[in-house]
């Protein structure tokens, strides 16, 4: 049989509808450089279309090689667990379908450069020519449970840093792990630089993203001698599209490298030695398609099974995630309950 490929952009979802918006730009964008390949998108949950409705076009359109990718900068639960599930119980449902998984944008030179020019545009709009030596770069990342994606984050903010020639870099995150975003920037306030550039190292806009710049201003009306400059997210910029392509084409050309040498699933990571061999299930599927509209989904689904709260930040509902170790950290989660957030 001669192998039909498509190609499938798998999104995690939000309830914000431009971040929904934003999605689907990137896709296209993804779409227009690959003009070989037919692209469809979906979502994990909380928007329409779902992956299944992306998987139903391409499979209905006569492809039967889908080469799928995480719309995602770090591979963490979602890329690494919920995903994946989605893919494997879609392929043993369709005979004859092969679905080919491909990585995260994760650590590449043309996202540190996208992220780098973000930040250049931030510079560029500031009023005053305070030197770089003289300003501090504030990098926030998602946050998760899996400290092999939080401690990606801090690797770009040091490639960042080094890179541009700030002088001084701290990574800080906008949930689930530590540090969080205003005790994050409330210590960097004390370290004495004239000027802090707050950077939220995310793809799409959404209520975590309006956080960020919600607390950078609370921070910095507290200390209005030191100027705050909000930088913008990635986005669509042309770089980030462009790695995406790269990553679509590394799975037909065998360079699909996941990163399983500090994946706390198959790995005992320091602190998560526990988790090694949990079950790999999607616990997505009863918020698949809802969220940001009026869309409805014909899925039954069986919610008789038991939950453990899971906080996303934007979102909460429960999950049957392994509990994060350092909930308590008084710098994480904690720390919003006590401040009333």
């Amino acid at each position: 049989m001669t192998e039909k490929y498509g190609v499938m952009v798998c999104g995690h979802g939000s309830r914000d509808k431009g971040a929904v918006s934003e999605f689907a730009s990137v896709a296209e964008g993804i779409a227009a450089r690959l003009p070989q390949y037919h692209v469809e998108s979906g979502f994990l949950e909380f928007a329409t279309p779902i992956i299944r409705d992306g998987l139903d076009k391409l499979r209905e359109s006569g492809h039967n090689h889908i080469l799928a990718v995480p719309g995602m900068l770090f591979a963490a639960g979602h890329a690494k667990n919920d995903i994946p599930s989605v893919l494997n119980r879609y392929a043993t449902e369709h005979g004859g379908l092969t679905i080919s998984y491909g990585r995260e944008l994760g650590i590449d030179p043309k996202m540190i450069r996208a992220a780098g020019e973000r930040i250049k545009e931030a510079l560029a709009s500031a009023q005053d020519n305070v030197p770089l030596h003289e300003t501090m770069l504030v990098v926030v990342g998602r946050g998760a449970s899996d400290p092999d994606a939080n401690s990606n984050v801090t690797k770009v903010m040091r490639l960042l840093w080094e890179g541009l020639g700030f002088g001084w870099g701290e990574t800080v995150y906008s949930g689930v792990t530590f540090p969080l975003v205003e005790p994050g920037l409330e210590h960097a306030a004390r370290l004495g630089y004239k000027r802090i550039v707050v950077f939220p190292y995310f793809l799409f806009t959404g209520v975590l993203v309006n956080r960020i710049y919600d607390y950078t201003d609370k921070v910095a009306a507290a200390h209005p001698d030191i100027e705050f400059i909000k930088a913008p997210y990635l986005n669509d910029h042309p770089l980030v599209l462009d790695c995406f392509a790269d990553r679509v084409e590394e799975i037909l050309n065998g360079q699909n490298n996941m990163n399983c040498g500090m994946c706390k699933y198959r790995e005992q990571a320091l602190g998560f030695e526990d988790e090694v061999g949990l079950k790999q299930e999607s616990h997505h599927h009863h918020v698949e398609g809802i969220g940001t509209g009026d869309h409805s989904h014909d899925h039954k689904h069986d919610h008789s099974h038991q939950h453990e709260h899971h906080g996303h930040g934007d979102h909460a509902h429960d999950h049957a995630h392994h509990p994060y170790p350092h909930a308590d950290h008084p710098l994480g989660p904690v720390s919003m309950k006590k401040s009333g957030n």
